[in-house]
């Protein structure tokens, strides 16, 4: 997995101008929205060292009495975890987002090959182009993971297993034919380098002259080098700055300069004669550097970091995607911070949908401030929750004058799952079932009412006069319906919820408070009659 460097390590050396200027920042949230809106499929072909990553789990309580060192105790194939790692990870990524992945890379001949292949098609990644190599092993990042005395798991050890020699003539010629004819139909290429012997200097020339040929850009996440001259003539790099400094030779002297980065970009870009070169700078977001124009700093969102890795491989995916879109570099950047950015808030490296990116877009835009959706942004919402695993409740109502029953059946409701949408009847379907001096208090104020109550995570309205239509467009796991009806049949939707698959869940009814009988005494007030 390549991870993102949480800080650069300073050192002496010869400061740039610092009157440099930058554009102002044009690839910002809300120039993503409509970008987004017309996201489309695309394909990508991932070029590099596919790995697998596995970790061992068991308890780690004791120690060993041969040798001073922790005892993991296991229960063997059901306490490991494998999952694809290196250029493995990014074609998950790029999968994530809506792609068409084909991998390129050697394996071994082993059970390790065979797993890998598995999980990559497993994820929607076509592997047909992973040749076998049995001299050499599948490269394997194997940890060791123990739990001790009941807290959170700690990585003891790990064993790296690979062979980084070059592959063999024999097997680049045969990956390289696999490519050109792959090429194609592509619309992106990535080169991801772990320096493990398949990205050799004559495959990476011929891959970039590949891509030159069909105009097709060629991008390449390097590795931890000091000499990138395999890399020439692609269409762009993306080192973290770290990786960098080491190709270009210099010494960084501060955490972030602009005019270092200049420089530093620059000097790549001109001595690679690439198009572009993107600097991943942590916390800081990204550096573009292109040929003709002046150089952008990218910044993203303060966030809580939890777990770098993978974030590399996120930026080289979401930069692909973009491009594969026809977005704008300044764009293309800006997307791979957002989604680089949710990756560092994940445990481990996890592929980020396409759906939890843009509903970050669109929250960083201020497009999904508060609780209140339309039909659209609340799509959109949806689609990143159950991408997230989450378990998603519809509840419906006029809810014209709240009480103590509706607050009831809402807690009721939102137990039942991990999001609770409530849809309003508008106030033209309200005074369509309630009769024409209904509803008391109109929609706006009923959803701001709704939105206030901690229980209800988003709030919607519907025009129509039964549910029908909203729960084809929410589709939950479960329909909750208060009110008092003793059977399932009794309610309108039945017939649509057991075609959809749908659970209902009818909530309990609190006898003798209603909104009707609170109207009808408020007026009774209002006119000096109180009834018994």
């Amino acid at each position: 997995m390549r991870s993102l460097p949480l800080s650069s390590r300073p050192y002496e050396s010869e400061i740039p101008d610092a009157s440099a200027r930058l554009h102002p920042m044009s690839g910002n949230a809300e120039s993503l929205v409509p970008l987004l809106a017309g996201w489309h499929a695309f394909e990508i072909l991932v070029v590099g060292d596919f790995m697998l990553d596995q970790a061992q789990h068991g308890s780690a309580d004791r120690l060993s009495p041969d040798a001073p060192v922790p005892v993991l105790l296991s229960r063997g194939a059901s306490d490991l975890r494998q999952t694809p790692g290196g250029s493995s990870h990014v074609a998950l990524c790029a999968a994530a987002l809506g792609g068409r992945v084909r991998c390129f890379g050697v394996t071994g001949a082993d059970s390790e090959a065979k797993a890998l292949r598995s999980l990559l098609q497993e994820s929607g990644c076509d592997s047909t182009g992973l040749i076998e190599d049995a001299s050499r092993p599948t490269t394997v990042k194997r940890s060791i993971v123990g739990l001790a005395q009941h807290r959170h798991p700690q990585k003891m050890f790990r064993v790296d297993v690979e062979s980084n020699e070059p592959i063999e003539a024999s097997i680049e010629a045969r990956l390289l034919k696999a490519i050109e004819l792959a090429a194609k139909t592509c619309d992106v290429i990535c080169l991801e380098d772990y320096a493990k012997g398949v990205c050799t200097e004559s495959l990476c020339q011929r891959v970039i002259a590949i891509g030159c040929a069909l105009k097709k850009p060629v991008l390449v996440d390097p590795a931890a080098i000091s000499d990138y001259a395999k890399y020439k003539g692609a269409t762009c790099i993306t080192p973290n700055r770290t990786e960098a400094a080491l190709a270009a030779g210099r010494r960084l002297v501060h955490d972030f300069d602009h005019a270092e980065m200049r420089l530093l970009a620059k000097s790549l870009r001109e001595q690679l004669k690439l198009e572009a070169v993107v600097l991943t700078l942590d916390r800081h977001g990204s550096y573009l550097d292109r040929t003709g124009v002046e150089p952008l700093h990218v910044p993203t969102v303060a966030r809580r970091v939890y777990d770098v890795t993978g974030a590399g491989d996120m930026v080289l995916a979401a930069l692909a995607a973009a491009l594969a879109n026809q977005f704008p570099w300044p764009e293309a950047v800006a997307l791979a911070n957002v989604a680089a950015g949710l990756e560092v808030e994940v445990f481990g490296a996890q592929a980020i949908p396409f759906s939890q990116v843009r509903r970050q877009v669109l929250m960083q835009a201020g497009h999904m401030a508060g609780k209140i959706r339309d039909r659209e942004s609340l799509r959109i919402e949806l689609e990143a929750r159950r991408a997230a695993g989450q378990r998603i409740v519809l509840t419906n109502g006029c809810f014209d004058v709240m009480h103590a029953g509706h607050v009831l059946s809402l807690r009721e409701s939102r137990a039942l799952g991990d999001v609770l949408v409530v849809a309003l009847n508008s106030d033209h379907s309200v005074q369509k079932l309630k009769g024409a001096n209904r509803p008391v208090f109109p929609l706006e104020q009923r959803m701001e009412v709704m939105a206030a109550l901690e229980c209800v995570d988003l709030v919607t309205s519907f025009d129509e006069s039964t549910a029908h239509e909203i729960i084809r467009q929410v589709a939950p796991a479960v329909y909750a319906k208060g009110g008092d009806y003793k059977r399932a049949e009794e309610v309108a939707e039945c017939a649509l919820l057991k075609e959809m698959g749908i659970e209902l869940r009818l909530l309990g009814h609190v006898p003798g408070v209603s909104t009707t009988a609170a109207i009808h005494k408020m007026r009774s007030h209002e006119t000096g009659i109180v009834g018994g």
